[in-house]
C-alpha cells in the first residue's frame, strides 16, 4: 500500500510552537515593544519597505510564513525525490506570493506611481502588452542586440552545412597556428554564441588569439522539417560529421575537442561511437559543465520520472499519435527560468510592470532569451537514457549509431571543468565523469554558476581578477569529490589560461596560419556567425 507523504505529529508540533513564538515576537515589534529584525532580502531593500509600518510588518510576516512552509516541506516523511519536489513546489508558491509582486502591497511601486502621476503604471502596461505579444517576460532590451552585429562578432566563415548544423572556421589572429585544430561543440539547447558574446568575454576569440585554428558547431534551430531527428542523428550527422570535416580541412588525423553542457554529452558519445569503430580522432577532450553520469542531476532531477518521460514520448516522440513533434524553445526557457524564479522571473515582473522600468541591455540575458527548439525524438531519447535510466556511464549498455557505447574506450587526455554553484550540472556531478574516462585527466573547479563560471575571461592588465578557480594537487583524482576539494588550491581569476596551457601541450607544432578558410572541397558559404544561429524559435 502506498503511503502519502506526511509530517510526524512531533515535528509538526515543534514547528507550530516555533511559529507561534516568532509570530508573537513579530506582533510585539509591530506594537513598538521590541525592535523589528533586519531584513536581508533585496526584494525589500528599498527604504519604503522599512518606513511604512504596514509594509514592514507584512514583509516580516511573509518571510516567517515562507520559512515555516519550507521547514514543513523539509519535515515531510517521503523518499528523497518526493521531498525535493515538495520543496520545489513550496518554494515556487512562496516566491510567487511575495508582497513585492503585487502593486497593492508594494510601497515602492506605489510611491513611483504617485510621483510620476501614473506614468510608471502606463509604461508597465505597455511593457506587459509587449511581453504578451512576444510570449515571454523580457529580461533585457532585445532591440539593443543583433546577432552578428554586436554579439557573435568574432570574424570567421561558414565552411560546411547540412540539415543539422553549420561549421564555422574562425579567422586566425596570430601569424602561426597550432597544427591540430580545436573543434567546439556547444549545447544544442542554446545558441552557440554564449561562447562569443563580446570580444572581451568570448571563449572563441580567446582560443583563436591563443593560436588555435578554431572550428565551432552552430546547431540549426529545428523547425517542422527536421522534427523527426534523433539522438543518433545529432551524434552521426552532427558531431561526427563536424569532426570529419575539421580533419579534412586541417589535414590532421587528430583534432582537439571541446564540449559544453549537453554538447559535451554529445561529444563524449560521438567519440565512444568512433572508438567502437576503431577510430580515435580526438587528441584531447575538454568537457565544460557536462554530465556523463546522471546519478545526481541537481534540481532538474525533480522533473524526471517514468511517468513524465512516458508523457513526453506519447506527445513528442516518434510513436506519438501525431508523429514526432518539436519541443518548443520557450517551454525549455521557461523551465530554466523557474529554477531561479526570483532572479529570472519575478524580478522582471516587478521592474517591468509594477515600476515601469525598461529592462537594461545585457548581452547574456539577450542570449538567454534567444531560445531554441529540439526535435521530440532526440529529446525523449536523451531524457530516458540519461536522466531517467543513467545508461551512458555503463559500458556497452547503450547502442548509438549502431555501436555499443563505452566511454572508457576514448583514448585521449581529458580536461574536466565544473562550476561550484552550478544548479544545472552540480560540480560533484561533473566530477563523476573522472572515473568514466580512462585518459590522463585534469579536473578544475571554477567559482559561480553554470554560465558565469565558464564565461570568466582573464582580467585586463591593471584590473582586479574576477572570481577564482581551484586546481587539485598532483595528478591523482580521488574517488570522493570532497576529498579532491580538501586538497585543491585556490587561484585568483580565470581558469582559461590554465586550460590554454594544458591544450597547447596537445596541439602540435606551430605552422603558418591559413590564408583562407576551408579548402578546395569545403569553400566559404557565408560569413560567421551564419544563418542558422539567426533563426528564432
Amino acid at each position: 500500500m502506498t503511503h502519502l507523504p506526511q509530517i510526524s505529529p512531533t515535528a509538526l508540533a515543534e514547528l507550530q510552537t516555533d511559529y507561534l513564538k516568532q509570530a508573537a515576537a513579530l506582533w510585539n515589534s509591530a506594537l513598538g515593544q521590541s525592535e523589528a529584525p533586519t531584513v536581508n532580502d533585496r526584494r525589500f531593500a528599498a527604504p519604503e519597505w522599512r518606513s511604512n509600518p504596514a509594509a514592514s510588518f507584512l514583509t516580516q510576516l511573509y518571510l516567517l510564513n515562507g520559512r515555516t512552509l519550507q521547514q514543513m516541506a523539509s519535515a515531510v516523511e517521503a523518499d528523497d525525490k518526493t521531498k525535493a519536489r515538495i520543496r520545489f513546489a513550496v518554494q515556487q508558491f512562496v516566491d510567487a506570493a511575495s508582497p513585492s509582486n503585487f502593486l497593492a502591497l508594494n510601497p515602492e511601486a506605489q510611491k513611483l506611481a504617485l510621483e510620476s502621476q501614473g506614468e510608471t503604471l502606463a509604461r508597465g502596461l505597455q511593457h506587459l502588452w509587449g511581453d504578451v505579444q512576444r510570449g515571454h517576460v523580457s529580461q533585457t532590451d532585445e532591440r539593443a542586440f543583433e546577432v552578428g552585429k554586436n554579439v557573435a562578432t568574432t570574424a570567421g566563415s561558414v565552411v560546411y552545412e547540412n540539415a543539422l548544423f553549420q561549421l564555422i572556421e574562425y579567422a586566425p589572429l596570430t601569424p602561426q597556428v597550432k597544427a591540430r585544430p580545436l573543434v567546439m561543440v556547444p549545447p544544442c539547447i542554446n545558441k552557440f554564441y554564449i561562447l562569443d558574446l563580446q570580444p572581451d568575454n568570448s571563449l572563441i576569440r580567446y582560443a583563436v588569439a591563443e593560436g588555435n585554428r578554431t572550428f565551432v558547431v552552430s546547431w540549426r534551430n529545428p523547425d517542422d522539417s527536421v522534427k523527426h531527428l534523433t539522438w543518433d542523428d545529432y551524434v552521426e550527422t552532427g558531431v561526427i560529421e563536424a569532426l570529419r570535416v575539421a580533419q579534412e580541412i586541417s589535414g590532421q588525423k587528430q583534432v582537439n575537442t571541446l564540449g559544453f553542457c549537453v554538447g559535451g554529452t554529445l561529444l563524449a558519445t560521438a567519440l565512444a561511437v568512433l572508438a567502437a569503430r576503431g577510430e580515435q580522432p580526438a587528441a584531447s577532450v575538454t568537457l565544460l559543465t557536462t554530465l556523463l553520469d546522471f546519478s545526481d542531476n541537481g534540481v532538474l532531477d525533480i522533473f524526471v520520472d517514468e511517468a513524465s518521460v512516458r508523457l513526453r514520448e506519447a506527445t513528442l516522440g516518434a510513436e506519438s499519435p501525431k508523429g514526432p513533434q518539436l519541443l518548443h524553445g520557450q517551454e525549455l526557457a521557461t523551465t530554466f527560468s523557474f529554477l531561479r524564479p526570483n532572479d529570472l522571473v519575478w524580478n522582471y515582473v516587478v521592474g517591468n510592470y509594477l515600476k515601469g522600468e525598461a529592462p537594461p541591455a545585457f548581452d547574456l540575458l539577450y542570449w538567454n532569451g534567444d531560445s531554441t527548439n529540439l526535435p521530440g525524438p532526440m529529446y525523449c531519447w536523451y531524457l530516458r537514457h540519461t536522466y531517467l535510466q543513467n545508461e551512458l556511464k555503463e559500458p556497452g549498455k547503450l547502442t548509438v549509431c549502431g555501436e555499443k557505447v563505452d566511454l572508457g574506450a576514448i583514448n585521449a587526455p581529458v580536461y574536466i571543468y565544473g562550476s561550484r554553484e552550478d544548479h544545472i550540472v552540480p560540480w560533484h556531478a561533473a566530477y563523476r565523469s573522472t572515473p568514466l574516462l580512462k585518459g590522463r585527466k585534469r579536473f578544475v573547479l571554477g567559482a559561480s554558476g553554470h554560465i558565469a563560471g565558464v564565461i570568466n575571461p582573464p582580467a585586463k592588465p591593471g584590473k582586479p581578477a574576477k572570481r577564482c578557480h581551484w586546481i587539485g594537487k598532483g595528478t591523482t583524482l580521488p574517488a570522493d569529490p570532497e576529498a579532491w576539494m580538501a586538497g585543491a588550491v585556490e587561484h585568483a581569476g580565470s581558469w582559461w589560461p590554465d586550460w590554454s596551457a594544458w591544450l597547447a601541450a596537445l596541439a602540435g607544432e606551430p605552422k603558418p596560419a591559413p590564408k583562407v578558410p576551408g579548402n578546395r572541397k569545403y569553400k566559404v558559404i557565408e560569413p560567421a556567425p551564419g544563418r542558422y544561429v539567426k533563426v528564432k524559435a
